[in-house]
């Protein structure tokens, strides 16, 4: 239905089996990385379903809680709170006080500081600037299923929790919130302050 690999390069060559509905695969996504985790190699240290690359380097008071993978070379600021499955391919930095549900991170993007990401897809070389958010709910809305716009068309996703495909090469500035149901094309800007609310 919508081709990830569009946005974000390789992505189904890590996610094989994955759905073509990006907010199928953020739903799923503790079971999912519970699976890729009985395959990850020895330069992992697995505990209680969260595996850290040894070479990740994890500031004080991180809680990190299962499933997680923290891959090769990222770094975690201080106080940042992962939960329902979080995956982070290598040298991906989380900046301190953010938080991380149910996402999908691809390498050298950086979530500046007080930041939040919530059942998204997040494609590499992407920056986040401080306090910018990837919504996943609609609180405001009497009707919580969230819709998205790709291709001129409006899908319905039968979910009330999506936040955003984002792809690769993109650029959040400061303070911007990206509505849930949010997809962004590779190369996209998105200017400080700025809502991104696809469909009204």
């Amino acid at each position: 239905m919508i081709p990830i690999d569009h946005f974000i390069e390789n992505f189904s060559a890590t996610f094989k089996d994955s759905s073509s509905k990006p907010w199928e695969i953020t739903n799923n996504l503790k079971s999912i990385i519970q699976k890729m985790i009985l395959n990850l190699g020895d330069d992992f240290i697995i505990k209680d379903n969260v595996a850290i690359h040894k070479t990740a380097f994890i500031e004080n008071n991180v809680t990190i809680k299962s499933p997680a993978i923290i891959g090769k070379q990222c770094y975690i600021g201080a106080n940042a709170y992962f939960r329902e499955g979080v995956y982070l391919e290598e040298s991906v930095k989380i900046g301190p006080g953010c938080e991380i549900k149910s996402s999908i991170i691809y390498s050298n993007t950086a979530i500046a500081h007080f930041n939040y990401i919530g059942n998204s897809i997040i494609g590499r070389n992407i920056n986040f600037e401080a306090g910018s958010i990837a919504a996943n709910h609609y609180n405001e809305r009497a009707i919580k299923k969230i819709s998205v716009l790709y291709n001129s068309e409006i899908i319905e996703t039968n979910s009330d929790k999506f936040g955003s495909l984002i792809g690769d090469n993109c650029r959040i500035g400061a303070n911007a919130v990206l509505s849930p149901g949010t997809i962004l094309p590779k190369n996209s800007i998105v200017k400080r302050l700025e809502l991104i609310e696809q469909v009204v």
